[in-house]
């Protein structure tokens, strides 16, 4: 097994602060991706934005827990960063970039590493990190067009 990276990149008119308030926002997940719950795992009782070293947790639709994710960098409407916690697959490490675009709205960049991956699964990663960019570049679109 070797390492692999992969970047993928998509549009959205939205404001880069919008399209990190999505990334943040773990309810809102079900609705641009097609296959995940996403759970921050906090104290009971505890409501606050996402930190560094939170974890989150993603489950398959039927329920089944897919991995769990740290935080590992924040940084207000310009950078999210994680890395695998726990899980069945290789650990990797991802980030999402938002830069403004000079034609208006944001470019949207989401890179991953796997330190470790099996051999012939490459193409399906990149694959599903180009369906992820898109379809966050998507819903967030979707928002902007509610509120127009």
């Amino acid at each position: 097994m070797s390492p692999l990276a992969m970047t993928a990149t998509s549009h959205s008119s939205a404001p880069a602060a919008l399209v990190y308030a999505a990334l943040l926002d773990a309810e809102s997940w079900p609705a641009w991706t097609s296959s995940y719950e996403v759970q921050w795992e906090l104290p009971a009782g505890v409501e606050r934005p996402a930190r560094i070293d939170d974890i989150r947790t993603i489950r398959t639709r039927s329920g089944r827990v897919w991995c769990r994710e740290r935080i590992v960098e924040l940084v207000p409407d310009q950078r999210f960063g994680y890395e695998r916690a726990a899980g069945p697959l290789e650990s990797h490490r991802a980030s999402v970039d938002l830069a403004r675009a000079p034609q208006g709205g944001t470019d949207i960049t989401w890179s991953a590493t796997y330190r470790h991956a099996f051999p012939l699964v490459g193409p399906l990663r990149r694959r599903r990190l180009e369906v992820l960019v898109h379809d966050l570049a998507a819903y967030a679109n979707s928002i902007v067009s509610r509120n127009s």
